[in-house]
């Protein structure tokens, strides 16, 4: 008998507006993104070569932004304030979070109480964080005077105006900040393990320790590698933190790349030397994410 082919039906109207309004929807976001994100991108790129000073110059400068860039004592206290400030603050982020999710995993009773409480310091703006630890560290209205209020005459905690200790109160308010968040990352890897994994491990003897060193910790590499990516992330681009803080004192020494750009760009006067600030914060955020997108896309692809 022939093979009877049946006859393939025409798009109506209909079928061709169901397809394209997807399209239409995301139309303005896209055009949005385009324009103030990557537009705006390729904009400071462009200033970075010119001789911006004030105002948007565009006369090519070629790399003379990027030569006076390096050649500033303050780029190197800000890169170095950002080594110490990012290590610290990925480091303490990640071990307090994996710790209190380790803790939250045993299934307490209170989890539905301590859960918010642990996430409610990521819902505050930098600023306020930034505000309340600045009042809670001031040694004249804060911590230290409370002590000495309560008799404890001795008691001494000056490193919010203290130059060679003011980094480590950006990484104490950035950590109280972001460890909750860390926590409810760890916490939905944890709960997305196969049990029977955990239940084969015990059946053979294995101690609690073994169990997290060798099999629940390993599989969590993924959630590790997010929160990097995130903390990195946020420590790279910290500005609201350190202005509301410390202002990026005592002097310069909590300067970093992110206040040193608002200021080469907006106070000093110097536009292409900002943007040029504003590059190397990009290459370095590339430099970290890039690598991430590639092995994500080679995973999937194998």
């Amino acid at each position: 008998m022939p093979v009877v082919v049946p006859e393939r039906r025409k798009p109506s109207l209909a079928d061709g507006l169901r397809n394209g309004l997807p399209k239409l929807v995301l139309a303005p976001s896209f055009a949005i993104i385009l324009v103030f994100v990557y537009g705006f991108i390729l904009w400071t790129v462009y200033l970075s070569f010119t001789t911006s000073k004030m105002m948007p110059i565009y006369k090519w400068g070629g790399f003379d932004a990027y030569y006076r860039l390096w050649s500033q004592p303050n780029w190197y206290v800000a890169m170095q304030n950002l080594a110490i400030f990012g290590i610290l603050y990925i480091g303490i982020c990640i071990a307090i979070g994996l710790f209190i999710a380790i803790l939250m995993d045993q299934r307490i009773r209170a989890e539905g109480v301590l859960r918010p409480i642990f996430l409610y310091p990521m819902a505050l703006s930098f600023v306020v964080t930034g505000t309340a630890w600045k009042w809670f560290l001031n040694p004249g209205l804060g911590l230290e005077n409370t002590m000495h209020n309560l008799g404890w005459e001795s008691f001494k905690f000056d490193w919010l105006v203290n130059p060679k200790m003011a980094i480590y109160t950006v990484v104490i308010a950035g950590v109280w900040q972001a460890s909750g968040f860390v926590m409810a990352m760890f916490l939905a890897g944890l709960r997305g393990i196969d049990g029977e994994i955990i239940k084969a491990a015990q059946i053979d003897g294995a101690s609690t320790v073994s169990i997290y060193r060798r099999i629940i910790i390993p599989l969590l590499r993924p959630v590790f590698l997010s929160a990097f990516i995130v903390l990195a992330h946020m420590a790279i681009k910290s500005y609201d933190l350190v202005i509301a803080l410390t202002g990026g004192g005592p002097g310069n020494a909590t300067e970093l790349p992110s206040t040193f750009m608002y200021s080469y760009t907006f106070t000093r006067n110097q536009m292409n030397v900002g943007s040029a600030s504003a590059v190397m914060m990009l290459m370095g955020i590339t430099a970290i994410i890039v690598p991430y997108l590639y092995s994500e896309l080679r995973e999937k692809n194998q």
